[in-house]
């Protein structure tokens, strides 16, 4: 049986006892979008995909520094875990569905996991959206894509050199360089190959401007499928190179020299017959698709958290950068926040062009369907397309990015919509986990602190 092909732990179980395998690796993806996880002995797991099993909940209680949340003067009902709950096991359930072969581990196969009923869960979280939108028989499909950073330097390197004068994988700016990708073809093929092998497949890989950038971008599934995609791919493409002697950054900006690193989704909805809800026969675009930007222009900016958690990802939502910094939208046009890219029936979709390469995929999905949403519900009609540059026109405040972490984690805090679409639970313990972030930021500040702080580095270069 073919590993993608479980649907069921009766499935799972048959498969598991006619392969080779002692051991199973599992993983539940935290709120910073950081795979954590373990072996689990195939006895224990397969009695596991009936009733499920406990992990600590801990990780939901520290941040991706391992560093437990400073709770003091928050109210109990705010908080998901902490001391005064001694984090204790939370019940997790294996996801059939998600079942991997690893490349790099010969008989042991890989399988998501997600938490039972914890509100704070994200897949759970973007599951809940998907429920809400098919209850309106919409369904949606997206794919994502990310521009990442090489290096030719490895987990100690970079620490020894405190993250400065590191060796870029190649020199020089060399966006969709043919050059660059035939000279280094074995790597590549290398990554294509991995992909595949995951079925997280790529759409296309190619060098982008910088030294030792690349970008890859993911084969569209249906959403939650492709929010997985896009979770495995930014691990297991980090272990192969780091196997290969190489470092991927997926910060959203780690030098101030360069372009930041993009996470941009692109999405299209469907009906409950697989028709896309954002095709149009003449030339003037379906009201859904517009009513589902002005619900992005209207919401993404108390949502913005979602999809720029780090102190690091307001440094890349600056002017010329190829990064938009505010709400607007227009047809083709990769200086807005929002860009319809026209086509046929299967390809017209939208592309949200705020998520950085940091951004979690399943918050990043669940903010911009969330929002979206919203404005199909509430019929928001946007505001007019933008043709030019969008980066100098005047914009009222409300279409604005967040200045910082802390100013987005308020928005967020107090946002009606994000309580109606998320929960309260979710929204409470989110907003406080980037408070304390921007405190932690805020706290090892120096004035000699350069744009992208050694804070920043130490804590993101690797791990987000």
């Amino acid at each position: 049986m073919n590993i993608r092909k479980l649907k069921s732990a009766n499935d799972v179980k048959k498969y598991l006892k006619a392969s080779k395998t002692n051991y199973v690796k599992v993983a539940v993806t935290d709120i910073d979008g950081i795979l954590r996880g373990k072996y689990m002995h195939i006895d224990k797991f397969i009695k596991s995909t009936e009733k499920g099993f406990g992990f600590c909940d801990v990780i939901f209680g520290w941040d991706s520094n391992d560093e437990l949340y400073d709770t003091k003067g928050i109210p109990e009902k705010q908080l998901f875990t902490g001391w005064h709950s001694g984090f204790p096991d939370v019940n997790t359930s294996i996801i059939p569905g998600s079942a991997r072969d690893l490349p790099f581990e010969e008989s042991t196969p890989l399988f998501l996991a997600e938490l039972t009923d914890a509100e704070v869960c994200p897949r759970g979280l973007l599951k809940k959206v998907l429920n809400l939108m098919e209850k309106d028989k919409i369904f949606s499909r997206s794919a994502f894509e990310y521009e990442f950073f090489l290096f030719s330097e490895n987990s100690h390197s970079i620490r020894e050199k405190e993250f400065k004068k590191l060796n870029n994988f190649t020199p020089g700016m060399f966006g969709y360089s043919v050059l660059r990708n035939s000279v280094e073809s074995d790597l590549y093929n290398e990554l294509l190959e991995l992909c595949i092998s995951m079925d997280m497949p790529l759409e296309g890989l190619h060098t982008e401007t910088g030294p030792g950038v690349l970008e890859a971008a993911i084969l569209v599934d249906e959403s939650l499928n492709s929010a997985d995609k896009a979770t495995l791919f930014k691990t297991f493409s980090k272990v192969m190179f780091q196997k290969k002697g190489l470092i991927a950054n997926f910060m959203a900006k780690w030098s101030a020299d360069y372009p930041g690193q993009s996470g941009h989704i692109h999405l299209s909805l469907q009906d409950e017959k697989g028709k896309s809800i954002f095709a149009s026969s003449k030339d003037e675009l379906p009201k859904r698709l517009l009513y589902f930007i002005g619900g992005l222009q209207t919401y993404m900016r108390e949502f913005s958290v979602m999809i720029a958690p780090t102190v690091n990802s307001y440094k890349r939502l600056c002017p010329g950068a190829w990064a938009p910094i505010n709400m607007t939208w227009g047809i083709e046009n990769r200086t807005c926040a929002f860009r319809v890219i026209k086509g046929d029936s299967n390809s017209q979709r939208i592309e949200n062009r705020l998520p950085g390469a940091d951004s979690n995929p399943y918050l990043a999905l669940a903010a911009t369907l969330g929002a979206g949403y919203l404005g199909i519900k509430e019929k928001i009609e946007p505001t007019e397309a933008i043709k030019g540059g969008a980066y100098n026109i005047n914009v009222e405040k409300k279409y604005k990015v967040p200045e910082n972490l802390g100013e987005a984690a308020k928005l967020f805090k107090n946002s009606d919509a994000a309580k109606k679409i998320f929960g309260n639970m979710f929204v409470n313990h989110f907003a406080n986990t980037r408070f304390w972030e921007h405190q932690e930021y805020l706290k090892s500040r120096t004035l000699f602190d350069s744009s992208i702080s050694n804070w920043e580095l130490e804590r993101y270069f690797e791990i987000i």
